[in-house]
């Protein structure tokens, strides 16, 4: 279940609003999303995948909520964690590096 969204990491994008199929997040003008209906989160990984600063935190539990440090989850690396498990950087899958269909969220289409 989505936990944490870190305010020394987050850029803003919103781009886990667009990506979250279940709604989870709600966008903030002029400041940072927020879990606004963490109760709807299927724990996809989606959000945490797109993230492009590693600013998202998805306990693999979920059915409960667990209890999280920003600065504990920093040291032990697990913010974005999941995508480099999977071989992602950058909010990107590995061997994608050409595809440029990223710059999508950039200009807006979504």
């Amino acid at each position: 279940m989505i936990e944490l969204i870190s305010p020394s990491r987050c850029t803003a994008c919103d781009r886990c609003v667009d990506v979250c199929p279940t709604h989870v997040f709600d966008t903030v003008k002029g400041g940072i999303p927020v879990i606004a209906r963490p109760d709807a989160c299927q724990t996809c990984f989606m959000c945490e995948l797109y993230c492009p600063a590693d600013a998202l935190y998805v306990h693999p539990f979920a059915d409960e909520h667990v209890a999280v440090d920003e600065a504990q989850l920093i040291e032990n690396g697990a913010l974005g964690a999941y995508g480099r498990a999977l071989g992602w950087k950058r909010a990107r899958a590995g061997g994608t590096e050409r595809d440029e269909t990223h710059r999508l969220f950039e200009i807006g289409v979504t």
